[in-house]
């Protein structure tokens, strides 16, 4: 464990040698992360906003991206074997590889989040459930947003 300074935080990192290459990755806390590490957690805090609160922007041209924008990403992720391209680039500007098996956030980034922050811990299954189960209850959420309230004439039902 290390220790951060002023913040009474501590944070573990894991520092090892990949095919000659050194890598040092921090696996824990935003506190304990480099300048990289914070880029990419607040991306993906960003865009978990997004996806949280997007099927509620007042603008047709944000749902119709919204709608399409949360299938590219389950896709995506399904694609890439349950891990989210922003991990894999992360772990490309690290180690130069796609894949980093010694980043315990890669392919896990927000059941590593629920697991620090509410000390909720989920099985990998669990938490795709979950997060599958959220995806596609904000994308039928946005559909109807966008059916009922600002394309009427797309509504299933006649008036």
């Amino acid at each position: 464990m290390i220790g951060v300074p002023g913040t009474g935080a501590s944070a573990r990192m894991t520092i090892g040698e990949q095919e000659g290459q050194p890598q040092a990755v921090a696996v824990s806390g935003p506190a304990g992360r480099d300048a990289l590490g914070h880029v990419c957690f607040w991306t993906h805090f960003a865009v978990f906003g997004f996806v949280l609160t997007g099927w509620i922007y007042p603008f047709v041209p944000s749902l119709v991206f919204y709608l399409l924008f949360l299938p590219a990403m389950f896709f995506q992720w399904r694609l890439n074997r349950s891990t989210c391209v922003l991990n894999n680039l992360e772990s490309l500007m690290r180690t130069g590889r796609w894949r980093n098996p010694g980043n315990r956030e890669e392919g896990a980034w927000l059941k590593t989040l629920v697991g620090d922050t509410l000390g909720i811990h989920l099985t990998r299954q669990q938490m795709d459930r979950v997060i599958n189960s959220a995806m596609l209850l904000l994308w039928l959420l946005a559909l109807g947003h966008l059916m009922f309230w600002y394309a009427p004439g797309l509504a299933l039902t006649s008036r």
